[in-house]
């Protein structure tokens, strides 16, 4: 099997949309809606999440056959808990200040449902690259969804974007007001509800009956 067969292909990219643990599987939702009022903490914290979930598959992977079952979800705490130090250790040192913008969030990666769910059910059960594959895809996949709320949040409720003025000040001398509603956690999950709408008018097969 090849590094990058059709399955490993379609483990990597269906989690980017048909598959996609925000809006398909309704996972991680609560830090979706605390972290995106600003597009930098989210793009942050995506690629934290991408690389736990991604790292604790392999982990777990390669010690699944040597886990015993009663105790599987403790082990996979222990590793998730490292995972998440060195990803808060790294962030103080390099991006302190996003670091605080995201304040507990990191922590919480831990019980993030994204990361629990994966290593239940798929990192138990194969090898470690298709696992690496898995968290990646579903750690891009949470990713893309936090970066266009926080796209949407950070350029109507600011007017920036990664701290930058987007917005022309001709717009504002006109009487143009940036939206605070935009920013408050409400909007988040109304953001995230409309991309659910047009994810699920685009694909058939996700609509319930």
């Amino acid at each position: 099997m090849g590094l990058l067969s059709n399955k490993n292909k379609e483990v990597l990219a269906g989690p980017l949309s048909i598959n996609n643990p925000v809006i398909v599987q309704m996972l991680g939702i609560c830090s979706a809606l605390a972290v995106t009022s600003k597009l930098e903490p989210a793009i942050v914290m995506g690629i934290s999440v991408t690389v736990v979930v991604a790292f604790a598959n392999v982990i777990i992977s390669l010690l699944r056959n040597t886990i015993p079952n009663r105790i599987r979800i403790i082990v996979q705490l222990v590793v998730c808990a490292a995972l998440v130090t060195i990803v808060s250790e790294v962030l103080k040192a390099f991006a302190y200040d996003v670091n605080k913008q995201l304040s507990v969030y990191v922590g919480l990666i831990i019980t993030n449902c994204i990361l629990m769910g994966r290593l239940e059910a798929f990192a138990l059960g194969n090898g470690p690259w298709e696992s690496f594959l898995d968290g990646v895809g579903n750690g891009l996949g949470y990713a893309i969804i936090l970066i266009i709320v926080g796209f949407v949040r950070e350029l109507f409720g600011s007017g920036t974007l990664l701290g930058f003025q987007v917005i022309p000040q001709a717009f504002y001398d006109m009487g143009y007001v940036n939206n605070g509603l935009v920013i408050l956690p409400p909007m988040a999950l109304i953001i995230i509800a409309l991309i659910v709408w047009y994810h699920r008018s685009r694909n058939k097969e996700l609509q319930e009956n």
